[in-house]
């Protein structure tokens, strides 16, 4: 028989290096990032919705993570490994936004997708994507 845990006991589980919340301004750095805009903590901050000292602080956790650089008052830049983990998590945003809105017959399903998304793994929304591409 399968063993059940809580979802905190599944959280433990995993061998995560980042956290939510880590991904989440990951991923926003990469939007802006592929905007062509310089990354800000201002604008981060403001894109996300928080104060720039708890992007600042963010970005402190990514730059120990080796996803991003930056030197105090200086722009984010991205590492290869930042890049990679970015574009992912902004797939992974978007095939679970194009899939809600699909099902539902909507066309914004943003609180959703954002409640969501870190529960799933790349093998669960890849296969979602592949569903999709069937689909459209």
């Amino acid at each position: 028989m399968d063993k059940f845990y809580t979802l905190k006991g599944y959280a433990l589980l995993e061998d995560n290096e980042i956290t939510h919340s880590m991904e989440d301004y990951l991923e926003m750095i990469y939007r802006i990032h592929i905007s062509g805009e310089v990354v800000r903590i201002g604008a981060l901050a403001h894109s996300i919705n928080v104060k720039p000292s708890s992007a600042s602080k963010m970005v402190g956790n990514l730059r120990k993570q080796g996803l991003i650089s930056s030197e105090k008052y200086d722009y984010i830049k991205m590492t290869p490994a930042g890049v990679e983990r970015g574009k992912y998590l902004v797939y992974r945003h978007d095939v679970l936004h194009r899939f809600l809105c699909y099902i539902n017959g909507t066309e914004n399903e943003l609180e959703q997708v954002e409640k969501i998304e870190h529960f799933l793994d790349e093998r669960t929304v890849k296969n979602i994507g592949l569903l999709l591409d069937m689909f459209n």
